[in-house]
């Protein structure tokens, strides 16, 4: 009786692997978005794993849909990479999530952040969560600009850009732990399978993102030059966002709407400009000011609606998204 040899696993990982670093572009680009969309979807499981709505939008969609900007500045910053284009990236990343990915959520659907939940203390608590982390996302903002008016962000600087941002995750999983102990329940052990899918789906993101760069750097991107990696990779990592803002917005879920953008934004600054100062040195240019004023002030204009008024009215929605208009007309063409 012959007996089947098992499967040679390494073989085939490898094997895998070297089909991916023969892939095209579009091959890569579909990777990309499969990846995106796989992590997308288990996102929905989580709020029936033990965790919050806003906490969902600070602590685990950050990871699924901000991954690709960390993989771009992991691999910039391990490679010799401009530094300009990952503050580009960031700064591109960050002010499309505050302003046309909430914006034309507000103008289509509404974001409102009253009256969609049964249970009112748990509807202020998102509420008042989610004015936390607008706090922390301008705060995040206003150090990086600190730290860099210098001109240089070094080494330390990076340890301190990412120290904050693991600081505030630690911050958000015992808020979880207190939340769940308050309301006597568990987080499920489901959650793993859940974790290991959106492994995957990150594996894959950051071997498209990998394999994009490497295309472009090399002269394939045609009218898409070096110069614009750091643009173009920015409004390319704000695809998974805008889908996760404009499906909870639908579905009548303003408050992960809203903490699924903060957030990521979150991921960018520090996080992501803290990963590539820590490999490599970053000469700040005049233009980083100028983005990170334009964060500081959507973030502004968002606590005054939020805190205020409790939603994101349709006009202000429709103001934002212009604004981005503006924003990428100067940054691109300009």
């Amino acid at each position: 009786m012959t007996l089947l040899a098992a499967p040679n696993y390494t073989a085939i990982f490898k094997g895998g692997l070297a089909v991916l670093s023969d892939a095209g572009p579009w091959q890569l680009l579909g990777l990309f978005l499969l990846a995106s969309i796989v992590m997308v979807w288990r996102l929905n499981a989580f709020e029936k794993r033990g965790f919050e709505g806003t906490a969902i939008g600070t602590m685990v969609m950050p990871y699924c849909s901000g991954f690709s900007n960390l993989a771009f500045a992991y691999v910039m910053g391990t490679t010799g990479g401009d530094a300009a284009m990952v503050l580009e990236n960031c700064i591109v990343n960050n002010v499309t999530n505050l302003t046309v990915l909430l914006g034309i959520p507000a103008l289509l659907w509404g974001l409102t952040l009253t009256g969609t939940k049964e249970d009112r203390s748990a509807e202020k608590l998102d509420y008042l969560s989610l004015l936390l982390t607008l706090i922390a996302m301008v705060f995040f903002t206003c150090v990086t600009w600190a730290l860099g008016r210098d001109g240089v962000l070094n080494q330390g600087d990076g340890l301190v850009l990412m120290g904050l941002f693991l600081f505030w995750q630690v911050f958000q999983v015992f808020d979880v732990m207190k939340t769940n102990v308050q309301k006597h329940r568990a987080v499920s052990l489901w959650v793993v399978v859940d974790i290991l899918l959106v492994g995957g789906a990150a594996w894959g993101t950051y071997v498209s993102i990998e394999g994009l760069v490497a295309w472009v750097s090399a002269g394939g991107g045609g009218i898409i030059s070096t110069s614009q990696i750091g643009i173009l990779s920015g409004l390319l990592m704000v695809v998974p966002n805008g889908i996760l803002a404009f499906y909870y917005a639908a579905v009548d879920r303003s408050d992960i709407a809203y903490s699924s953008q903060i957030g990521d934004g979150h991921i960018c600054i520090p996080m992501c400009i803290g990963i590539f100062a820590f490999f490599s040195p970053i000469r700040i240019p005049d233009s980083f000011e100028t983005g990170a004023f334009t964060i500081m002030a959507a973030g502004a204009v968002h606590f005054f609606f939020v805190g205020v008024m409790k939603r994101l009215p349709r006009g202000a929605g429709a103001l934002l998204a212009a604004s981005y208009g503006y924003f990428i007309y100067k940054g691109i063409l300009g």
